[in-house]
Order: C-alpha cells, then structure tokens, then sequence
C-alpha cells in the first residue's frame, strides 16, 4: 500500500491582494545653508519606491529606477524658484544666510480603492516652513491657504499669480491621470507574476511505500518519492522515531516529463521492526517540511494465497478418503479368503463354488466394483482384483 500526500505550495506576496491605496509623491527640502546637507534636494516618490531625484550636478532630473518606462511629468518650479523662495522667507539679502532655515514641500495625488469598488483621487501641494506647516494649495479654487500668521503676504502674492495656478492645476491632473493608469498596468503585472510564480514553484507529492527484500528475509524495504517538485534542489530523510536512519540510498534528482523533477530514497528495515517511520521532505515550494508517515503495510509481504492453501487442504482430505476405501476394501477380501479356506479346496462341489461366488460379489460389492467371478486358487489372483 502505498501513502501519498498533496502538499501546500508556497507563493510568496501572491497569496496577497494588491494594495488598495497608491501614491505618487514628489518631495523637496530646501536650506539655507549647506554646511553638511545641499542647500536643495528632491525626490519623486511611488508607493515608497524612489523612482526619480534630482542632480543638483547636472541641474536635471533623473530616472533612478530604470524598469519605469513611461514616468511622471517634473513638477513645474524650479530648483532656482525653491532658493529664491527660501531667502525671501528667511529676509536674507545675500547668497548665505547666517541663520539656518528649512523650507519643504511636498506635492502629489493618491488614489484609494473603495470597498465599494469605486476610486477616490486625492490630490495636493503643501509647504512647511522651520518644521511648521506654513501654507498649501486649494485646487479647485486655485487659491492658496495659509497655515501660520506670517503666510498672510506669501498668500496673497501667490493668488495673484493665476498663470503659476492654472500650471498646478494642470499638473495635479497630469499626477492623478498617470497614477490611474500606471496602477491598472501595475495590477496586470502583478498578476502575471503571480502566475509565473505558481509556474516556477511546484510543491512535491511525496508516496512512501515498503516491499519485501530481495536479499534478505529478515528485511524489509521502505522507500519514499517525491515528484512534481520545482526548483530542483530537495532534501529527503527516512527517520524512526523522527531520528534520521543511516545507510539511505538514494536515486538522485531526476527531471520529469513536464520540467519538474522527483527523487527517490530507500533503507532497510527489520521486518519485526519496532517504532514509528515517516519521511521528511524539505523544499523552497513549502511553507513547512511535509512529513508524511508509514502506516505499517506492505505491498508484496503477504503470505500464499488462501486460494491455494484450501486446495491443498482439500487434497489431502480427498487422498486420505481413498487410503480409508482401499483398506477397507482389502480387508473385506481378505475376511472372504479366510471363510473360503474353512469350507475346504475342493472347488468342483457346486456348494462349495456357490459359496465362494457370493463371497466374492458380496466383497467387490462393498468395494463399488462391477460383479466378477474369480478363482481363488489361480495364482496370478491379488486380493480386491479391479474390474471396471
């Protein structure tokens, strides 16, 4: 008989749903003085995973992630608007301020998928200034709002600039027409990834069957498969007792017919053996080791056939029937000779030959042979003569 066990395959993120909620953030930090830190660095953010910086070197943005093939548009301010910015909020007349500022900005848009499957776009432009929000930016209206007391005349300056406005506008819709779309292609990628996973991990079936040795009676053979299994490298281990057994032979890995591959192990065991026996597979496919255990069965250790035992029986019965008959047939004969020797040789009397005659019959009778005359005194004669 043989075990076999389907194991659980192990997926990993796949077992997940893609996430509900993206972003595309594009952030700025601007300083006053640029003794440890530069005095202007900014980086575009999707889903925490940096996409694009920008090199104060060349003065230009650039792909820092090369999969993305189709990025987002650069926001619309400069890296010289951000300084002029600083030092204006700062009152610093020259190129480096005495006293250290921080200005930060962060613009973007995020989507949210609802649990009743619509989708909430959310979209945004705020500052900080000296780690205090300072002021950010109404879309709809296309007016600004001021955070702190000392926003009031960046307010207002900023309103009037409707040209600058309307380029925000434009540019937080570009933001939440990219991330719909990138995160309907992202969705199918993910998918497809999910699936060549499941392709390129196969979890083992693992079969443990015993048979007789071929060497020796006292033996047992207790062998274990795995197949199905991808990648290739597996470990295999026949224990008692969970207490790995030495002297394992093993078939080595072997590739099957559909690209995934099996191995085979075997050990000897005493046919009286004692204790429990599994066998323990390990493989990346797995979230644990499978073991799967022997449930004390064999496939070729039975004995012989009962089939066969009763029609042994039946012949030894039927041969000690027949020994049974002939004896009692021989002894009938012979109770015959005795009686024909009392009455006398002289078989020409008619009496006497009527006496042995129906001896005779009246023995083969009891024999079951056919009725027959025979002499007694001819010497080819033997007791319980057959006739049929």
């Amino acid at each position: 008989m043989v075990q076999r066990t389907h194991t659980q395959r192990k997926m990993p993120q796949c077992g997940k749903h893609p996430r509900k909620k993206h972003f595309l953030h594009y952030k700025f930090t601007v300083l006053t003085r640029s003794d440890s830190f530069p005095e202007f660095s900014a980086v575009c953010v999707y889903d925490d995973r940096r996409i694009k910086h920008f090199s104060n070197e060349e003065r230009v943005w650039i792909l820092t992630d090369k999969d993305w093939t189709e990025a987002p548009e650069d926001p619309p301010d400069s890296r010289d608007w951000f300084l002029h910015q600083i030092r204006t909020l700062s009152n610093c007349t020259d190129s480096q301020c005495s006293d250290l500022h921080v200005l930060q900005r962060i613009i973007g848009c995020e989507l949210e998928k609802l649990p009743d499957g619509s989708v909430n776009l959310t979209v945004f432009d705020e500052y900080g200034f000296d780690g205090e929000d300072f002021i950010s930016f109404n879309n709809e209206t296309m007016q600004w709002i001021d955070k702190n007391p000392k926003v009031k005349e960046t307010k207002e300056k900023w309103d009037r600039n409707t040209g600058r406005n309307q380029f925000l506008q434009y540019f937080l819709k570009t933001c939440t027409d990219w991330i719909s779309t990138f995160t309907n292609t992202n969705k199918k990628i993910f998918v497809n990834a999910c699936l060549l996973i499941v392709l390129l991990f196969s979890s083992p079936d693992v079969h443990v069957s015993v048979s007789k040795s071929p060497d020796d009676e006292s033996k047992l053979v207790l062998s274990c498969l795995a197949t199905g299994f991808y990648p290739r490298d597996v470990q295999m281990n026949i224990r008692l007792n969970r207490i790995n057994l030495e002297d394992q032979t093993s078939s080595g890995i072997r590739p099957n017919d559909d690209e995934t591959f099996q191995m085979r192990i075997s050990v000897k065991i005493d046919r009286n053996h004692e204790g429990s026996y599994d066998c323990l597979v390990t493989h990346s496919s797995l979230t644990e080791p499978v073991t799967v255990n022997w449930d004390e069965t064999c496939i070729d250790c039975e004995t012989e056939s009962p089939w066969t035992v009763k029609a042994g029986a039946a012949a030894v019965s039927a041969l000690a029937l027949a020994v049974i008959v002939i004896s009692h047939c021989i002894y009938k004969r012979r109770m015959s000779n005795g009686q024909a020797a009392i009455t006398g040789e002289n078989t020409t009397e008619p009496e006497t030959q009527s006496n042995d005659h129906l001896l005779h019959t009246q023995a083969d009778e009891d024999c079951g042979y056919s009725e027959t005359s025979v002499d007694l005194n001819d010497p080819g004669h033997t007791d319980c003569d057959i006739t049929h």
